[in-house]
């Protein structure tokens, strides 16, 4: 997918579900519900055991976008991208990954935390500016940043839940991220998917009902 592609449909979805388990039994299943609830846009994470055989898996089903989390190493990222993934995201702005991320054709979201991070990395190519960790300003912070760099496409994850997701999207951050507030722990270890589920149908009905507006 060119990254032109993936850009429109994060325009139109605004919001993404990232998994983060060391139970990779039940990774499959959990997102396979976030899918059901109405994500399209999803992210495996690599600290989960198989990461790469569930890119692969579901980078295969129509409809759906998957990008690979934790992207550390040049040599993760082209595995990732062999294995079907078509964006790339990192906690920290890594030159070399971002570079073969761009090299291999691939979108690359970059952590971010400062203006000054948030400008290298968009000025080293990345679409997308993670915010990484979540600042205590929140969307505060987010509208300050954008103030005087409007053309940065800020993505919160950390912390983004129901009762803050559409104050991000207001306060001008391209799109949203859902993590553990999707992916409750308990609900993995327990196989509660119904539960997942659930949860994705409401953050995405939240997301769709902001851009309904």
């Amino acid at each position: 997918m060119k990254p032109e592609q993936f850009l429109d449909i994060v325009k139109r979805e605004r919001c993404s579900a990232i998994l983060r388990t060391n139970h990779q039994e039940a990774a499959a299943g959990a997102m396979e519900a976030a899918v059901r609830g109405g994500f399209r846009v999803i992210e495996f994470t690599l600290t989960i055991p198989g990461a790469m055989e569930l890119i692969h898996d579901f980078s295969r089903r129509e409809g759906v976008v998957v990008g690979a989390g934790t992207v550390l190493t040049v040599e993760e990222a082209r595995t990732a991208v062999k294995q079907g993934a078509a964006f790339l995201v990192s906690p920290v702005v890594d030159e070399a990954v971002i570079g073969e991320a761009l090299s291999l054709g691939a979108s690359v979201i970059p952590g971010t935390h400062t203006p000054t991070e948030m400008l290298r990395a968009y000025r080293l190519g990345a679409q997308f500016q993670k915010l990484f960790p979540a600042p205590a300003g929140g969307p505060a912070y987010v509208k300050a940043c954008l103030g005087p760099m409007p053309f940065l496409r800020i993505v919160p994850t950390n912390g983004v839940d129901a009762s803050n997701a559409v104050a991000y999207l207001e306060a001008g951050a391209f799109a949203v991220g859902f993590v553990a507030n999707l992916f409750e722990p308990a609900d993995i270890a327990e196989r509660r998917f119904d539960r997942i589920e659930e949860r994705a149908r409401q953050l995405k009905s939240t997301v769709e009902d902001y851009l309904a507006r």
